[in-house]
Order: structure tokens, then C-alpha cells, then sequence
């Protein structure tokens, strides 16, 4: 069940919008005033800049555990996904009008304590979001990813492997450790447009 209404999903989108706008006029990360006690409570979320109408990533960076206030956790990742995501150069402003936002929030990992082989029976995909962790390295991949690129669990545990910068069969290693997550997630349907649900293959959450 959802715990985010469509509602509230909209002003998370339009307000990583607003935060990004205003960071592009004044270089200072707007800190947004939630409509609600529940958009103000700690949570992990992800903010995700995609060109349109390609779709093709432009930036994503975000906060894995609720370390922080969702409002105040939404504007610093929105400013971080155009500013400091090491794969792309820093989005140059009159480049928003043709970004569109997604937001993702992110229930607390789940680290899966059990045989290395038995990892792929445990990860749905469509529900689930992986982080992988070995010694310094670590890599997170959203739950919507391996529904875009259609992989099995097998290739999303190999896929996060190489997200950390490891082998793709670090996961198989005694002391890595593997976590799983579910997210809601929303995101305009073009910039500025209207924000919808994104619809992933399965809808339960433990919030």
C-alpha cells in the first residue's frame, strides 16, 4: 500500500524543481517548507534529472538511509543530482528547461543476512532497490532501473556489483554485504508537466 499520496509525490517533484530554480538564480539551496508532518520526517530519497524526450539520465544522486528531514534531504539532492554527479558535467541552467525530475523515497535497507546463494530468491524485481557494500566500496541501484533495462535478479545483484566498482560477482563474496530496499517514486510526464506514479511491478511497502 502507498503510503505517499499522489499528492504529496507532486510536491516533491515540483518542489525539487522550485529548489533546483532557485539554486540556478541565486546559488543558494532553497531549504522548502513541507505541507505536512509526514514530508518533514527522515527519510532516503533519490532525485533524478533525465534529458526529454530521451529519457537518457542526466544526473542522480541521493541519500540511501533517513538520515535526515525528507524536505531538507529532497533540496540538497536535488542540487547535488545537476551539480555533483561524477558521471556528467554540472547541468548548466538554461539546460533545466529540458530536464524532467524524478523523485524516489526510499524505505530503510534491509540487509540480507542469509547464504550468498540464496540472494537472487530474495530480490523481486519491480519492488526491490539494491545497495551493495564491500570494505570501502558501495553502489545503489533504484528499484525502477532493472524494470527499464529488463534484468533478472541475478544481473541486478551483478549490475549493483559494478555500480560499487567491484566484479560483478562481488556479491558472492563471504564479506560483502547486500541490502534491498522498495521506493515510491514520481516524476513529471515532460518538464514541468503534469507528475504521475511511477508504476513498478509490485506495491507493497514496509514503511
Amino acid at each position: 500500500m502507498a503510503y505517499f499520496s499522489d499528492a504529496e509525490g507532486e510536491w516533491l517533484v515540483r518542489t525539487a524543481r522550485r529548489v533546483l530554480e532557485h539554486y540556478f538564480e541565486t546559488g543558494e539551496v532553497l531549504t522548502p517548507q513541507p505541507p505536512n508532518d509526514k514530508l518533514a520526517q527522515p527519510f532516503g530519497v533519490f532525485t533524478t534529472l533525465k534529458r526529454y524526450p530521451s529519457g537518457e539520465l542526466r544526473g542522480c544522486i541521493g541519500y540511501p538511509e533517513p538520515i535526515k528531514p525528507l524536505n531538507r534531504a529532497l533540496a540538497e539532492t536535488a542540487v547535488l543530482a545537476a551539480t555533483q554527479d561524477p558521471r556528467f558535467p554540472p547541468v548548466r541552467p538554461e539546460e533545466l528547461e529540458n530536464l524532467v525530475v524524478e523523485v524516489s523515497v526510499l524505505t530503510p535497507p534491509e540487509l540480507l543476512d542469509v547464504p550468498k546463494g540464496e540472494l537472487p530468491k530474495l530480490v523481486k524485481i519491480g519492488r526491490d532497490g539494491l545497495i551493495i557494500r564491500y570494505g570501502p566500496y558501495s553502489g545503489l541501484l533504484l528499484p525502477q532501473v532493472p524494470v527499464e533495462f529488463g534484468w533478472d535478479p541475478l544481473e541486478f545483484l551483478a549490475q549493483t556489483a559494478i555500480k560499487a566498482g567491484l566484479p560483478p560477482d562481488a556479491w558472492m563474496w563471504p564479506e560483502t554485504k547486500v541490502y534491498r530496499f522498495t521506493a515510491e517514486v514520481f516524476e513529471e510526464e515532460y518538464p514541468k508537466g503534469p507528475v504521475h506514479r511511477v508504476p513498478l511491478l509490485a506495491d507493497e511497502h514496509d514503511w
